[in-house]
């Protein structure tokens, strides 16, 4: 069976103070199976596209790889209800993941499906803090402006998540775009590293909420400025302080608000950046 990443759905719709019927331009989520080794490791409910950067930034963020090398194939593999991707990984982190194999299934966009334990939960994440990025406040605004032009899939449907990395002077350099916010963040993951890109060098900007997990993926890739148009937790603005992120949120036309380390954002007006 062959996927497709929209569905068109009838709708009765109320315009006006009168109601019509037509259609809508929907995503699908499909169940996505990641195999190791020929054993399922986790299935999530995702949309179905860029599922080798997928693979990749999922390996990344759950902690079965450290860089793209220890992957030395992917095969992706449709059947009648889901896709398997199956990832070959070189020997030594094969046999890692074996002895600490576990089985997880869970829910679009779920972040800590399948934790054994709480320490699991609220896991370290890496030290970001010795990066030299900084940026302005016009990057700030023209990253949020540029990832919301750069969502095809979201104006066509109104309903997947957005996460672009965002390099100072060089605008956008990946989007991705999911039903889950946690799938499009690994999936840029995976863009990131798969292009041979470093995390450090430039800034993560999501559309979603900012959760612990989005700052426990940002940190994986290496990317020490994690911007959002709402608003984090407290869990997430604390594990951002702990390992040397920057936290923006709250993005709103030209005004957002630093929770985390804002000595990486300069000071001043911000300019035209139209």
């Amino acid at each position: 069976m062959t996927f497709t990443v929209t569905a068109a759905a009838p709708e009765t719709a109320r315009r006006n103070g009168i109601m019509h019927t037509g259609s809508r331009i929907v995503p699908e989520e499909v169940p996505i199976a990641f195999s190791y080794g020929g054993s399922s490791h986790a299935v999530m409910m995702a949309t179905p596209a860029d599922l080798e950067d997928f693979a990749v930034g999922f390996s990344l963020t759950e902690g079965i790889i450290t860089e793209r090398a220890e992957i030395s194939g992917i095969e992706v593999i449709e059947g009648e209800q889901g896709i398997d991707v199956q990832v070959s990984l070189v020997d030594d982190v094969a046999d890692q993941l074996r002895a600490r194999r576990r089985s997880m299934a869970g829910p679009v966009g779920c972040g800590l499906c399948g934790i054994e334990s709480i320490e699991q939960a609220v896991r370290p994440v890496p030290d970001v803090s010795a990066s030299p990025l900084s940026l302005s406040h016009a990057d700030i605004v023209r990253a949020v402006s540029l990832l919301n032009e750069a969502q095809p899939l979201h104006r066509e449907t109104r309903a997947v998540h957005g996460a672009g990395f965002y390099l100072p002077g060089r605008g956008l350099m990946a989007v991705r775009e999911d039903v889950g916010r946690h799938n499009a963040l690994d999936k840029l993951c995976g863009a990131i590293i798969r292009a041979g890109k470093r995390g450090g060098d430039g800034a993560v900007v999501v559309t979603s909420r900012l959760s612990v997990e989005m700052v426990q993926k940002a940190a994986i890739l290496g990317s020490p400025v994690l911007i959002a148009i709402s608003a984090p937790t407290a869990l997430a603005i604390r594990t951002a302080e702990e390992a040397g992120m920057t936290l923006v949120a709250l993005v709103r036309g030209e005004d957002f608000e630093i929770f985390t380390h804002p000595h990486r954002i300069s000071p001043g007006n911000i300019a035209d950046v139209a």
